[in-house]
């Protein structure tokens, strides 16, 4: 990725609008793709809970925020 605000970091946020995780995915963050996953269905799959589903929506637009902001270090990268 080309850093904070390239055309890669707007279709990895467009992509996590669309299911969680799947933008840090695209960005190769297996990890955090993982987590926000797991978070974020879960939540929204306990609903009816209705905390879990806050903290889930709260889950889903820090995915969405976090892919749109995510900045590689350019130190590990190779050229």
């Amino acid at each position: 990725m080309a850093g904070q605000g390239s055309g890669g970091n707007v279709i990895a946020a467009i992509c996590n609008i669309f299911f969680p995780g799947l933008g840090q995915l695209v960005q190769g963050r297996i990890l955090s793709a993982l987590i926000f996953a797991i978070i974020v269905v879960g939540g929204y799959a306990l609903w009816f809970l209705i905390i879990p589903g806050v903290i889930a929506a709260i889950a889903h637009l820090w995915s969405i925020i976090d892919a749109a902001k995510y900045r590689s270090d350019s130190r590990y990268e190779r050229s």
